[in-house]
């Protein structure tokens, strides 16, 4: 990824789903232009499942906005609770960088005993967690980064950020994941 003021991304989000809720959970991706949104791509995940890199993947690479993209953008390494993506397989599968964005500095200790105690597959997720590289703060975020230096991670950042510090593609995606499953929009975006 070079110094270009204007990146051309997808961020994901999921849709919010009910705790007894026991499937796929919908996946909604934003494709922006600097700070203009482009289109919208869509995905399934397993709820707890171990599908969420191979279908960020197919999603990406079946769009019509694949080309042209710079990076993609995961609001959390897991989605659809804990199915975690293998953030450097997908670097890899795409040839773009991938960003981990985080609000909040995660308990990693807690993380790794409810997915030991209660997630199968847990002790592979955690691995893949690990695999993706310390969380770093940056910019007031916390992210995790395949595929870019902490300087691109945080020009990036900078440049998509215009409503707060969390990148429009991620907030955009969660709005409209959140009014896809309930109707409308909630939650702090």
């Amino acid at each position: 990824m070079g110094k270009a003021r204007v990146a051309h991304v997808v961020g994901f989000d999921d849709a919010p789903f009910e705790p007894a809720h026991r499937g796929n959970v919908l996946v909604i991706g934003t494709v922006y232009a600097g700070t203009r949104l482009e289109g919208v791509v869509s995905c399934q995940v397993r709820r707890d499942g171990a599908n969420a890199t191979r279908a960020l993947a197919q999603c990406v690479r079946n769009s019509r906005f694949y080309p042209q993209l710079h990076a993609v953008l995961l609001q959390g390494i897991a989605l659809a609770g804990f199915n975690v993506v293998d953030i450097e397989l997908l670097r890899r599968q795409l040839r773009r960088p991938v960003l981990v964005v985080i609000r909040r500095r995660p308990d990693l200790r807690r993380i790794e005993r409810a997915l030991l105690a209660h997630v199968p597959g847990g002790a592979h997720k955690w691995r893949l967690i690990l695999k993706a590289g310390p969380v770093e703060r940056i910019g007031g975020l916390y992210v995790q980064r395949a595929g870019l230096t902490g300087e691109q991670a945080e020009e990036l950042l900078r440049n998509l950020s215009c409503n707060g510090k969390l990148p429009e593609p991620l907030r955009a995606a969660h709005l409209i994941a959140g009014a896809l499953t309930r109707g409308q929009s909630s939650g702090r975006a």
